[in-house]
């Protein structure tokens, strides 16, 4: 009897297992698809709730600020109250913005999208602390599976929801994509469920550490993480922003800068997808960084050489492109390895996400107001250069340390 109890308990542990992974890839599809899916949609919102022209931009702004309002808080409850716990409250807020924006008003779709911040943020900073702690002996793997998801579902918003709103309207194109949310959200209650049973035991670290002691806002090594998060970020939003403006100022029409635009969206998958079994092998971290530092570098330098050279700047879409995903993911990394249990991975990566995105709401804003100040992109690209060779230096700092608590008391 006793033989069969154990055979039915690992039969249910893996069981749970699998439906975890299943809710890791469920909520990784909902953390950037319910903003990208809103860019094609705005001139049909502009018509059908008579959204001004001056708050559309709002809809994409609207997220970042939220994910840095929300991230420290998410960060501090998680580690408080447990990660599953607040990813699941998350999820739930995530899901009521998603169907408040399908109301026909412009306060509701402002609303919904603050609401769909907050919880992004929750998975944003959730999710490596949830990982590290339910699969410690695959987290490379693990991170893998939600971050392809991630970028993956978020392309296919961009693609389809243009697609969708012109055969069943705008109403039925955002109410397909607002399913994601409630069925992410159900995975996770069932995982609460069905491990209820579970009891998870601090580390001797965590005994032995008192509370007081594991805000990682005294750690120098956790500020250098937050101002790499940060910079990549702003990489990010700043070049997703202003490349297509940058390539039709050096001579591409519209259409072709929008591919090029779209190239740098997606030629980072491969490495999405790899960075995290990358950084698992010896000297692996160095590799990614210089990658990121790299890419970064070899792309902007090669959009700063005059002339409308197509196969030069789909080169340069290109390295910026894994750049954008090397940093990304290796941050994600960061998160987990720099701390020493879940919670601590909660707080980290609720600090460095705080920080980080406000740093991606502010650049855009600025780098676009410094360019209507000095009505040249040049300038402008040399100063990206040197938050890139800074980033890349911030990345060798970390490297060299192991944990953010180390010299402290």
């Amino acid at each position: 009897m006793t033989e069969l109890n154990e055979t039915a308990h690992k039969a249910d542990r893996k069981r749970l297992a699998w439906l975890t992974v299943l809710g890791l890839v469920l909520a990784g599809a909902n953390l950037r698809m319910p903003i990208t899916m809103m860019p094609p949609l705005l001139p049909d919102l502009k018509t059908e709730i008579g959204l001004p022209t001056s708050l559309a931009g709002l809809i994409t702004t609207i997220p970042l600020l939220a994910f840095a309002l929300a991230s420290p808080l998410m960060g501090r409850s998680g580690a408080r109250h447990g990660s599953e716990k607040v990813l699941v409250m998350a999820l739930a807020v995530l899901s009521l913005g998603s169907f408040l924006r399908i109301i026909p008003s412009v306060w509701a779709l402002m609303i919904g999208t603050a609401a769909l911040g907050i919880g992004i943020a929750g998975g944003n900073v959730l999710l490596p602390a949830v990982i590290k702690e339910r699969f410690p002996e695959s987290v490379a793997g693990k991170t893998t599976l939600y971050t392809t998801a991630q970028v993956l579902v978020a392309s296919l918003g961009t693609a389809t929801s243009g697609v969708l709103a012109s055969h069943i309207g705008i109403k039925g194109s955002m109410g397909i994509f607002a399913l994601l949310g409630p069925i992410a959200l159900v995975a996770w209650l069932v995982i609460m469920l069905s491990g209820s049973h579970r009891q998870h035991e601090a580390s001797g670290r965590d005994v032995a550490r008192p509370m007081v002691d594991r805000t990682p806002w005294r750690s120098l090594l956790a500020w250098v993480i937050l101002a790499y998060f940060g910079m990549q970020s702003m990489l990010y939003y700043s070049l997703l922003t202003w490349l297509p403006s940058i390539w039709q100022a050096a001579g591409f029409g519209a259409v072709a800068a929008g591919n090029l635009a779209t190239l740098f969206q997606l030629s980072g998958m491969p490495l999405t997808m790899t960075v995290p079994l990358i950084a698992e092998r010896k000297h692996g971290l160095a590799i990614v960084n210089g990658i990121a530092g790299g890419g970064f570098a070899l792309g902007v330098l090669g959009i700063l050489i005059p002339g409308a050279d197509l196969p030069l700047n789909v080169v340069s879409a290109v390295c910026m492109g894994l750049a954008t995903a090397a940093s990304f993911s290796i941050c994600i990394v960061f998160f987990q390895k720099r701390t020493s249990s879940a919670a601590d991975t909660a707080r980290l990566s609720g600090m460095a996400q705080s920080g980080g995105y406000l740093f991606a709401a502010i650049g855009p804003v600025a780098l676009g107001a410094l360019n209507g100040l000095i009505h040249s992109w040049t300038p402008i690209i040399i100063l990206v250069l040197v938050v890139i060779v800074t980033m890349f230096c911030a990345g060798l700092f970390i490297i060299r340390h192991h944990d953010i608590y180390e010299g402290l008391n």
